[in-house]
């Protein structure tokens, strides 16, 4: 027999969730985690519940089908969840199937009390002992409510609106470290000495840039009107750009001295090979402070506030807060993203939680040499975040140093959901591999 019940993906308290699967203990149970009208047959149930035997899974989801209007059906592929999957919003649609067996381990783990983490934990804790597994067809239709653009929805986790939320989450996510041997203890990151080396300037603002003649004169000037107490530079690497953003930027070159225009030799660059282009290219300065190219510092200081944070002592990587605006800099929806999530005791372990850890980030230039970016144009520098946070000290500004532009030239504006999911697991896959070689250290500490 299958059961049928509600329990929100979010707001779903431990307690809650104990109680209504207690009373089910022993059968197949479909949860409806979205707070919609789903609408499944008893041979999709079957399905699940096949699928479900065949693998000893705890959970099963599946894709499915949305309405977008009366005579509008378009299919919802998913991914496939892995060990990094660790983010508490992860897209399983609109229902799961649980197992007996995953009942029983939620029921019989020791967990921590939250008011809203409730879901999040169970499947957790499903996840550390039995098989997730999806389903790569629809089997169920629910209706579309929410219209807005992958853009506007990506910022939600970081809404002051939700933080009481998210400290739950985060809670539950720790909790998972700690019994998967993940967890990294307060302090573990190691200090460096950012007065090592010899370099041609301090500080060199990187920006990578392709096709953005409407925008990349505002961000190099951005950059050369900061006011730093020593010498820095701008390395702009020009990706082959075939607007007029190479003419802009030859014409600044000749202006001033500062900005380095670099043209790579190679033609499949993506943005993480024009990083590692700028940081291991002679003009590099001890400090590589980034600045995408439609975007802008918030004031003529940010330089210096970075270089002053790093001063502190120890630090790897800064990493500073940003306004959301539109290109005419007037703010956004949420505003200020500081990342207060962020705290020097737990922040390493919340980076596998979280999908971005906020701009501008700033390198200590020998380690993201060691490090070295992936050679993509999307979680580049989520790659290189996480694994410094893994080893590293980082250090956080909370005052908005940056402004992020949001208009339609933006790469993220409006992705298909195909390119959602593209990116969801990439970023899922850099999450179990520092997950994993976490585990590892720990394991041969």
């Amino acid at each position: 027999m299958i059961q049928t019940l509600d329990i929100p993906q979010y707001g779903s308290s431990t307690q809650f969730v104990r109680d209504t699967l207690k009373a089910f203990r022993n059968q197949y149970i479909l949860l409806n985690i979205s707070g919609r009208e789903v609408t499944v047959t008893q041979e999709s149930a079957d399905r699940m519940v096949q699928c479900a035997r065949q693998a000893g899974a705890g959970m099963v989801y599946s894709d499915y089908l949305k309405t977008m209007g009366p005579d509008a059906i378009v299919p919802a592929p998913l991914i496939d969840i892995q060990e990094g999957s660790l983010r508490d919003d992860f897209d399983f649609g609109a229902l799961v199937l649980l197992t007996p067996a995953a009942i029983d381990v939620f029921l019989e783990a020791d967990l921590a009390e939250f008011r809203t983490a409730g879901f999040y934990q169970l499947r957790l804790a499903i996840q550390r002992k039995l098989p997730i597994v999806r389903v790569p067809q629809p089997l169920y239709t629910i209706a579309e409510t929410d219209f807005r653009t992958s853009g506007q929805k990506q910022f939600d986790y970081v809404n002051p609106r939700n933080r009481d939320v998210q400290i739950e989450m985060e809670a539950a996510c720790t909790e998972h470290l700690k019994l998967i041997n993940g967890y990294l203890k307060p302090g573990a990151g190691a200090a460096v000495n950012t007065a090592d080396g010899s370099f041609p300037v301090l500080a060199s603002v990187i920006i990578p840039v392709r096709n953005r003649e409407r925008t990349i004169a505002d961000a190099v000037k951005s950059a050369l009107g900061q006011q730093l107490d020593v010498t820095f530079n701008v390395i702009v690497v020009d990706n082959h750009s075939t607007d007029g953003t190479t003419d802009i930027l030859s014409k600044l070159a000749l202006d001033d001295s500062r900005l380095v225009h670099i043209i790579p030799e190679r033609t499949d660059l993506g943005i993480g090979g024009c990083w590692n282009l700028a940081v291991n290219s002679p003009e590099c300065g001890r400090f590589a402070v980034q600045l995408d190219s439609d975007d802008l510092y918030s004031g003529p200081d940010t330089l210096q506030k970075v270089v002053d944070k790093f001063r502190e002592g120890g630090y790897s990587m800064v990493i500073g807060s940003y306004r959301m605006c539109n290109f005419n800099l007037e703010t956004l929806p949420p505003g200020i993203i500081d990342h207060k999530e962020w705290t020097d005791e737990n922040g390493p372990n919340n980076a596998l939680r979280i999908n971005g850890l906020g701009a501008p980030r700033a390198f200590y230039t020998p380690v993201v040499r060691s490090i070295g970016f992936p050679n993509v144009s999307y979680g580049e520098d989520y790659a290189v975040a996480i694994r410094i946070a893994g080893q590293y000290r980082i250090g956080r500004i909370f005052d908005e140093l940056y402004l992020c532009r949001r208009w339609e030239g933006n790469s993220d504006a409006a992705l298909s959901p195909e390119k959602v999911n593209a990116n969801n697991l990439y970023k899922d896959t850099l999450r179990t591999s520092e997950l994993q070689r976490r585990i590892k250290a720990n394991s041969n500490s």
